[in-house]
């Protein structure tokens, strides 16, 4: 059964929702995760989502900052929210797709926002730094995102770190700036490695060569110069690594009206 996942940090769901239904009426996802959807639940616009196709939906939204929402066109199993850092900032919602979708095996997969942590990268000064820290420390700890070999599981989301070198238009420049210091990047591989999970998207776009999923409002000339970051990810258990059959990672997002400074990246598996 062939299923298509895209990751986006769109940065306000409501402002953007067009560009959302330009996105899904030409790529049409199975399942559309979003992120900073800075929208409380009872305001999420549900109604254009079923026309669009999205009949399934699990949300865990807040009013103005953060929220996750995983949009399905199968039906889904069972959702689950966890809270991270002692704190109700709505960055996570997971869901099962199964049996009710087709597919003989069950596939856990995880939304994720992990925090952005401000601009200083000192814990002692910096308490949202020392929050993005902290938050990566209780992922690795969390033993749900460490699935045994044969489970089939999915980490998507803005997990706000550009691990590797060619994840950044400059590492020696970026070191010391957040999203690519060297204690958030060990951290991330970190969680990577001891949740044995495969980096779907370097899997099929493998190092050196530079790829990236976020550019910054402060640069107008964003495409001309090209800095980006690759802060969105696709994520698998070892026994989906091989079932990954396409990355695309949807650039001209950027440069639509009113854009999100991330663009979707999406991911079809043959499960």
């Amino acid at each position: 059964m062939p299923l298509t996942v895209t990751t986006w940090n769109i940065n306000s769901v409501r402002l953007r929702i067009n560009l959302v239904a330009r996105f899904v009426k030409a790529v049409q996802p199975d399942i559309l995760c979003l992120q900073e959807t800075k929208c409380p639940d009872d305001r999420f616009p549900l109604k254009r989502f079923k026309k669009l196709g999205y009949e399934h939906v699990a949300l865990n939204g807040q009013k103005g900052y953060h929220g996750v929402v995983v949009l399905s066109r199968v039906p889904l199993e069972s959702t689950t929210v966890r809270n991270y850092c002692g704190k109700s900032d709505c960055r996570h919602v997971a869901v099962v797709v199964g049996e009710r979708a087709g597919l003989k095996e069950p596939v856990t997969l995880h939304n994720f926002y992990v925090p952005a942590g401000g601009d200083i990268p000192d814990p002692a000064v910096n308490a949202k730094f020392a929050h993005k820290l902290a938050f990566l420390d209780e992922m690795h700890a969390n033993e749900t995102l460490r699935p045994p070999p044969s489970e089939r599981a999915i980490i998507v989301g803005d997990l706000n770190v550009a691990p590797l070198e060619c994840d950044v238009w400059s590492h020696k420049q970026l070191l010391s700036v957040v999203s690519h210091t060297p204690v958030e990047c060990e951290k991330l591989l970190g969680l990577q490695k001891a949740g044995g999970w495969v980096d779907a998207v370097r899997g099929l776009v493998p190092e050196p060569t530079r790829l990236y999923t976020w550019w910054s409002y402060r640069s107008p000339d964003w495409a001309k110069s090209d800095r980006g970051r690759r802060l969105d990810h696709i994520w698998t258990s070892p026994t989906l690594a091989d079932r990954v059959s396409a990355i695309t990672v949807s650039k001209e997002y950027r440069n639509a009206t009113r854009p999100s400074d991330h663009v979707p990246v999406t991911a079809a598996l043959e499960l």
